[in-house]
């Protein structure tokens, strides 16, 4: 049973500067959390979104059937991440479609809808941006941060930017960088979106149009790529959808795999922001700790402090365990403390999302021991 969540927000009237060299200023993020923050305000976990997440990690909003947070299998009381013994605090990052600030909102001087003239925001911009939250909220170190996909990029950006600021990262499915085929999957969505005629060089809005045929490639693209091919043959095979004869036809819908991924698009066209697609998967694209050491990911790493916990699963080729193990041997290099385990699971990349045990339990014996951490005063 999902415990009652609570949206909030908050406004930021002063300029965050971004890695562009643009900044944004009067902007809001929307955020969620859970459990209670003990005395010393020792025992916060950030949660760190991937690419259609938001804020609403854990818990159901009132009144609103099937509205459960993204995570809530790994959140909430009694949970792998127990909100008994945590503070857990989810934000929506600049630039979403969720709640904070994005292309869809007002820019503050022109009074116009920001569309296409949003700025290119980053894994670093996000972090900076969630660190401003955790000030107002008067919390000086986290005891984790934790994400799985783009949301783990975050985390270990977090050990980068702000290593005194956190005692533990958990990094799931997830990578020190695109690879070429990544960043090529996320090209051709993106041009499924910009060659849409509804499109209008994303100042669509002002046109009262939404590209939604290109939203609709976009997604089946991705979710391509989310499954692995034994469960994409487990559930749906070579079944058909109407009985079991061919209509011999190009434009019909006849097998079972085609529907559910024409669903899938349907159902992401009608709440996903198109520009919102373009700036997550260029932050996804750009980030790369190493490119400033010359691609030495150690070098990269050297300056985090925290103690980490990784977790790969062996069907995900999107964000495959050998580059998490890249993650590892850095770490190992720089003498950090680091746990990592590769799960045996069949669902790909949407692993990270899903109930497998195995995972559930070596997320909640690391987090059990980060509590007993807390109350031990120890890191």
């Amino acid at each position: 049973m999902s415990f009652i969540a609570t949206p909030q927000t908050m406004h930021f009237a002063e300029p965050l500067p971004l890695q562009s060299g643009a900044s944004i200023r009067d902007y809001t993020l929307a955020y969620e959390t859970y459990g209670t923050l003990n005395a010393d305000r020792s025992n916060a976990v950030l949660v760190c979104h991937a690419l259609n997440a938001s804020h609403h990690v854990a818990g159901s909003y009132a009144g609103q059937p099937r509205s459960e947070g993204w995570w809530d299998n790994m959140i909430g009381p009694g949970k792998s991440v127990d909100t008994n013994q945590f503070f857990v605090i989810g934000v929506n990052n600049l630039g979403s479609c969720f709640g904070s600030t994005g292309p869809m909102h007002r820019h503050p001087d022109t009074g116009e809808v920001y569309g296409a003239d949003f700025p290119v925001v980053t894994v670093e911009d996000w972090v900076d941006a969630q660190a401003r939250l955790l000030d107002r909220l008067g919390i000086t170190q986290l005891a984790a941060v934790m994400g799985g996909s783009l949301g783990g990029m975050q985390a270990l950006s977090w050990t980068l930017q702000y290593p005194e600021r956190m005692r533990h990262a958990v990094v799931v499915a997830s990578a020190p960088n695109l690879t070429a085929e990544n960043i090529a999957f996320n090209e051709v969505a993106r041009r499924a979106i910009v060659t849409d005629p509804d499109f209008h060089g994303g100042h669509f809005y002002r046109h009262g149009v939404i590209p939604k045929r290109g939203l609709r490639i976009a997604r089946m693209i991705g979710h391509i790529t989310y499954l692995s091919d034994d469960v994409m043959n487990e559930k749906f095979g070579r079944q058909l959808r109407e009985g079991m004869d061919l209509k011999y036809s190009t434009q019909d819908i006849e097998f079972q795999i085609e529907s559910y991924l024409r669903y899938q698009g349907d159902k992401f066209s009608d709440y996903f922001d198109a520009n919102t697609y373009l700036l997550i998967t260029r932050a996804l694209d750009y980030f790369d700790p190493a490119r400033q050491h010359g691609g030495n990911l150690a070098q990269a790493l050297a300056v985090a402090r925290a103690k980490f916990l990784l977790v790969s699963f062996t069907t995900d080729w999107r964000f495959s365990p050998q580059r998490s193990r890249e993650i590892v041997h850095a770490l190992l290099e720089n003498r950090r403390d680091v746990s990592y385990a590769e799960i045996d699971a069949p669902h790909g990349h949407d692993a990270f999302l899903l109930d497998d045990p195995r995972y559930m339990s070596v997320v909640r014996s690391y987090f059990d021991s980060v509590a007993k951490g807390l109350q031990g005063g120890q890191p």
